[in-house]
């Protein structure tokens, strides 16, 4: 990614959080820095992208947008300080697939749901890349699927957690083909991929953030990307669609939220901001070497997504037999 390194990004906004006062009219907004709770610690994912976007969203309005890292516990952490945040418009949440999608599905009880929050906009969608060591003899998603069966259930493949949209992915994937693989669990995306770089691991899936790296210096091999198109950093690469796995869209997206109750015409303004700076072509080529893809949808259509994509898992959870805890 040129000129940028995950450093300087995590670098670029002080966090220092500062403390709440009266939320001030609308046609005013912002007065003050806008604290932005995310899930994500500094360099990952969702911290990375936030970061991008809020900047150029910090620029139009003419106000400091404070990232505030609270990683930890599948994003509910975050998203409780969030939820319990008056609805001034003075705090956001960046979320992520995971926080009211998956979540919901696998924990019995949360401090959190959908209607704590007014859904503004995805900002980006970052599909997950089908990635092998390149031990594995095999080249294709269809030579993966027969080295799998001929192995008989000894494969394994690294999530980063029970119930996380990377473990969803590999349980959607022995579904559609016949296979079984050990689920390897491991707390985040980093320690996973490291034992799959270190052939520990037969296979995972993961967001570009953390394979695109990898694939680069040819540590491992991409198969296949569970997206409608390819990606534009990995052109070569075809989808498992194309793979003959028919309609495979796993990943997850980030968006930005703000507590329920906030004003209309402070998630319009914030909206326009959002939907301004992804615009910015330097913006999107940055979002696009991650891996990821520019989304900037309105807050209808983010909360439609979220309820098409909790079906559609609810589903996978069920025949996976996984209980919520």
């Amino acid at each position: 990614m040129a000129g940028l390194s995950f450093r300087s990004v995590a670098a670029a906004v002080l966090v220092v959080v500062p403390p709440m006062v009266a939320a001030q009219p609308a046609s005013t907004y912002p007065d003050r820095p806008v604290r932005v709770v995310n899930p994500s610690s500094p360099g990952g994912g969702a911290d990375v992208i936030s970061r991008i976007v809020m900047q150029e969203v910090s620029k139009s309005l003419g106000q400091t947008f404070i990232i505030d890292n609270r990683p930890g516990a599948a994003n509910i952490i975050a998203t409780e300080i969030a939820a319990k945040a008056p609805p001034d418009g003075y705090t956001l949440l960046i979320a992520a697939t995971g926080t009211f999608v998956t979540n919901p599905l696998l924990y019995a009880k949360l401090p959190y749901s959908i209607n704590d929050f007014e859904t503004i906009s995805i900002v980006a969608d970052a599909p997950f890349i089908l990635s092998v060591h390149p031990s594995v003899p095999a080249r294709t998603v269809k030579e993966l699927i027969g080295y799998a069966k001929a192995q008989d259930g000894k494969l394994t493949f690294a999530s980063f957690g029970r119930g996380s949209s990377s473990h969803l992915a590999g349980e959607l994937f022995q579904s559609v083909t016949g296979t079984k693989l050990v689920h390897v669990p491991y707390k985040g995306a980093a320690p996973g991929m490291a034992d799959l770089v270190a052939g520990q691991i037969t296979m995972a899936f993961d967001s570009g953030l953390s394979s695109i790296p990898h694939v680069n210096a040819k540590r491992i091999r991409p198969l296949g990307v569970a997206a409608p198109q390819r990606l534009p950093s990995l052109l070569d690469v075809p989808t498992l669609a194309e793979a003959g796995l028919g309609t495979f869209d796993a990943g997850t997206w980030y968006g930005v939220m703000a507590p329920a109750r906030t004003s209309k015409p402070i998630i319009d303004r914030l909206h326009g901001a959002i939907v301004k700076a992804l615009a910015l072509p330097d913006v999107t080529k940055k979002i696009n070497d991650l891996g990821t893809a520019v989304i900037g949808n309105s807050p209808a259509e983010f909360s439609a997504q979220i309820a098409r994509e909790s079906e559609r898992w609810a589903a996978v959870v069920k025949q996976a037999g996984l209980k919520p805890e």
